[in-house]
């Protein structure tokens, strides 16, 4: 099976300016992607996300998982994730996208949408744990979605159908000027999975 299908070079920024959102396409073959979307529905320990909203918890449909070198803690939504040790299928996912993007990362923030149902809100990878304006490799399996851009000073907003194997890498000051979010889907039945390979900054761990 071939590594990379229909692998964008050079990829395609999806911003205008303030950041870099290089979208690399298809970099799965449909059997490497569907390989991937099977082995991690089963093997990943998911939880229904968790987010503190006006001081109360609430409990979202989508579901998440946190994945890393070392047991990290994770603070995003005022809701604290400790990291679990790397699957076999995450290492080789993750040695994949160093591959192709030429980043290095420690950790994965996983995502299930079980359906277009399911979606995410506006808001930016910004937390202080993260590598200061480092990459951030966005792979999806499963049902294409639109994914959404919105710049916090203008407003303008930019998209693209983010396809079953592909990787999107968003880095620089990207978090800084914009924000991003899943919009629901009514017409989609199918689940996705986004895959976040981000790296936590050791010298911020108390």
């Amino acid at each position: 099976m071939n590594l990379f299908s229909q692998l964008l070079d050079p990829p395609i920024n999806l911003l205008p300016r303030d950041g870099e959102a290089n979208y690399h396409g298809v970099v799965l073959n449909a059997d490497v992607a569907d390989y991937f979307l099977a082995c991690l529905l089963i093997n990943i320990e998911w939880k229904s996300d968790e987010a503190i909203i006006f001081n109360k918890k609430v409990i979202t449909k989508r579901k998440v998982a946190w994945y890393a070198s070392q047991p990290f803690d994770y603070t995003y939504s005022k809701i604290t994730r400790s990291a679990l040790p790397w699957t076999s299928e995450l290492l080789d996912l993750k040695n994949r996208v160093e591959t192709i993007s030429g980043e290095t990362f420690n950790s994965c923030l996983l995502n299930l949408y079980h359906s277009g149902d399911d979606g995410m809100s506006w808001h930016s990878d910004s937390e202080k744990q993260l590598k200061q304006n480092g990459a951030i490799a966005s792979v999806s399996l499963g049902a294409e979605r639109q994914f959404i851009f919105k710049h916090k000073k203008t407003k303008e907003t930019h998209g693209s159908v983010l396809q079953h194997g592909s990787l999107l890498i968003m880095k620089g000051i990207t978090q800084t000027h914009w924000m991003h979010r899943l919009p629901p889907m009514k017409n989609i039945h199918f689940p996705r999975i986004n895959l976040t390979f981000r790296t936590i900054e050791t010298n911020t761990i108390e």
